[in-house]
């Protein structure tokens, strides 16, 4: 694979000090830019090929498509492999500073398929998960990180990482995960299990309060892009979203996983996953989340060209991407990148070449040399209830309006008698 070049700015650079500005529309302060320029997809290619290749933030990707944090970038074996493989980016399972008060139980899966009564023939369309972020050492997981970006200077590595509700611990943990020269940052603001009693994951990005003060930390010591990823588990996903972005975010991730309990055993009346004869509600994922995660993609996006529409922010949309054909859905809303974690964990690493093979498929389909030429194309589309009233009410009395052929025998006319005539042809 030809090498990419990577234009991030980092630290101390003129150029983003320079960005220092105030928001005339928004009325929020903005602290130095982590990304001193303006950024574009590549431009269209000439030929027809497509180019999938993406800059984000200022990071370039060879294609949109980004391993989701999560047991797909556990270690730097299986980082490795992702990018290897092709993958744009990596995001690693998420870190925290003390993995020793992190306890994972097995089984921690389970799976609904869409043959009746769970048959194991069926195909799998939901997936639910209790894991808990990465219960390795932080030091180890750091020497990993530095380890992939000296043999992979160019791919983009990105850390997700999750703290206690304590500012000088975020603070410690940002500069300690920098120093190993990750690309940028995408906090978890929403894993929907486990320890919200420490005030982490879904329990900050669930309070808005909370969110914007923890966001301020973050963004205060961060000098790479931060995302912020976004719980489903809110009545509108909008509110934290906004208040992520409003308080220095970069970008946002959406959606992470959904709330739930897979199922019960009718035999032995245990709920699943099973352990030790108990359960606990966990994350659900796959190809039944889809339709959710494009609505709450949508949501945000709409919000976003609304309010951000001048600065230069980045969605990133997660939730049931197994074909290329849902990521370029996801594109449609607006989203500049597309992350797969449950997707992997199904059908590999090597899967992206089929999803790079289905978008370029789409976009050859369409006419379309770049992302940028569809990004956000369908995103217009989308309105009120009350509007599609109006619209459809509009379009009956059009269609009334127009009159196919003569009404009779008295209509016909010397002048117009070829049109009229042509008028009541019907091939």
């Amino acid at each position: 694979m030809a090498s990419l070049s990577l234009t991030q700015i980092r630290g101390n650079n003129p150029v983003a000090e320079s960005a220092r500005t105030r928001s005339p529309q928004l009325g929020f302060p903005l602290r130095s830019s982590r990304v001193g320029f303006r950024v574009f997809a590549s431009e269209s290619s000439k030929g027809p090929e497509p180019d999938l290749s993406v800059n984000v933030n200022g990071l370039h990707m060879p294609n949109p498509f980004v391993i989701g944090s999560g047991p797909p970038g556990t270690n730097y074996t299986v980082m490795k492999r992702a990018f290897d493989e092709g993958w744009g980016a990596v995001i690693a399972k998420t870190v925290s500073l003390d993995a020793a008060k992190v306890k994972n139980v097995t089984p921690r899966y389970a799976k609904l398929r869409a043959d009746a009564n769970g048959s194991a023939k069926g195909q799998i369309i939901g997936w639910e998960n209790i894991e808990l972020i990465s219960d390795r050492p932080l030091e180890t997981m750091l020497k990993e990180f530095k380890q992939l970006k000296e043999e992979y200077p160019d791919r983009i590595l990105i850390a997700s990482i999750m703290e206690e509700y304590d500012k000088a611990g975020w603070e410690e943990l940002i500069d300690r995960v920098e120093q190993t020269g990750v690309d940028a940052f995408e906090i978890n603001f929403s894993c929907p299990h486990g320890m919200p009693e420490r005030k982490m994951g879904a329990a900050v990005g669930q309070d808005c309060v909370l969110l914007e003060e923890v966001c301020g930390w973050i963004n205060a010591k961060a000098t790479i892009p931060v995302w912020a990823k976004m719980t489903p588990n809110v009545t509108d996903i909008t509110q934290p979203a906004r208040v992520a972005l409003s308080s220095g975010c970069e970008g946002v991730s959406a959606i992470n996983t959904i709330m739930s309990v897979m199922g019960i055993n009718l035999t032995t009346l245990r709920p699943e996953p099973c352990v030790e004869g108990y359960s606990t509600p966990g994350g659900y994922s796959s190809k039944a989340v889809h339709p959710i995660a494009l609505a709450k993609v949508m949501s945000i996006a709409k919000m976003m060209k609304s309010e951000f529409a001048n600065k230069d922010l980045s969605l990133s949309g997660i939730g049931g991407v197994e074909t290329g054909g849902d990521a370029a859905e996801f594109i449609l809303l607006g989203a500049n990148s597309v992350q797969v974690c449950t997707g992997v964990m199904m059908h590999g690493y090597g899967v992206v070449k089929k999803l790079c093979s289905e978008l370029k498929d789409f976009m050859r389909q369409h006419n379309f040399s770049s992302i940028e030429d569809f990004r956000g194309a369908s995103l217009e589309y989308f309105t009120t209830h009350t509007d599609l009233v109006r619209r459809q009410q509009e379009a009956i009395l059009q269609r009334k309006a127009v009159k196919r052929g003569l009404q009779s025998d008295k209509d016909w006319t010397g002048d117009g008698f070829v049109k009229e005539t042509e008028s009541m042809v019907s091939n």
